[in-house]
């Protein structure tokens, strides 16, 4: 077990592992100095998370090693504070460790956890590694909208909605785009089959509110992707508006 004292050691050396990098650049940072107290730390650490990969390598079953990279995050989560600090102070370095963190977060589904290294990743212009061959944006959005699409369940509107913020201006294919306004477009349709009308948190305007922001998703995903396959979505959910309208608007 790490002491308090390593703990608050890496997360130290994560913020003083960057340097600083203006958000508009397009290449990515530099890694942290091999010279340096940080430099020394994020190599240590670079040499666990290896081991940590060739671990895995030898288990072919997904499920059983998405939980193994749940634990061995565990190990680099002060670095990662760390790091993630250095961001809000506009510094920022090519890091390893935090992006696989990123991929790894994705794997496990911890959402808020890859939207929190995402975004630093994304501002800062960090790379992924060759084999991914996408920007992380693209790959944030992919990956999350088709897990969203799939099981909804793990993946809540908010987050596809921060996601879809993260990812704004960024450049990546139509289709992946496409994937993630049908996600959200769904996400809304489904609010607006579980809501309420008397709950304090209901929207003004009620289900239609909901139902018209799903098409407003939905249409989109349409225009970036024609066969994205959402035509049935929004020839039901038109009908659906149509049906509620007259009901929202007070008699003369």
């Amino acid at each position: 077990m790490v002491s308090p004292f390593r703990r608050h050691q890496q997360m130290v050396r994560g913020l003083k592992s960057a340097g600083p990098n203006h958000v508009s650049h397009r290449a990515a940072p530099a890694e942290p100095k091999p010279d340096t107290e940080a430099g020394l730390e994020y190599a240590t650490l670079r040499v666990v998370l290896h081991d940590n990969i060739r671990t895995m390598h030898d288990i072919d079953s997904v499920e059983a090693r998405n939980p193994m990279k749940a634990e061995f995050a565990k190990t680099f989560a002060d670095w990662i504070e760390g790091v993630l600090a250095a961001g809000e102070q506009g510094l920022a370095a090519q890091d390893e460790i935090l992006v696989t963190n990123m991929i790894w977060a994705l794997d496990y589904h911890d959402y808020d956890y890859a939207l929190r290294i995402g975004a630093h990743v994304v501002k800062f212009g960090l790379v992924l590694p060759e084999r991914f061959k996408r920007t992380p944006a693209c790959f944030l959005a992919e990956n999350i909208a088709e897990t969203a699409l799939e099981q909804h369940e793990l993946v809540s509107l908010e987050q596809l909605l921060q996601l879809l913020a993260l990812v704004d201006g960024a450049d990546m294919p139509d289709q992946a785009k496409a994937k993630l306004h049908k996600a959200i477009g769904r996400a809304y349709d489904r609010k607006a089959e579980d809501l309420d009308p008397a709950a304090d948190n209901a929207p003004a305007g009620g289900k239609a509110a909901f139902v018209t922001e799903a098409l407003v998703h939905l249409n989109r995903a349409r225009v970036l992707d024609p066969g994205v396959g959402v035509k049935t979505d929004i020839k039901r959910l038109d009908a659906q508006l149509r049906k509620l309208e007259p009901a929202d608007t007070p008699a003369e």
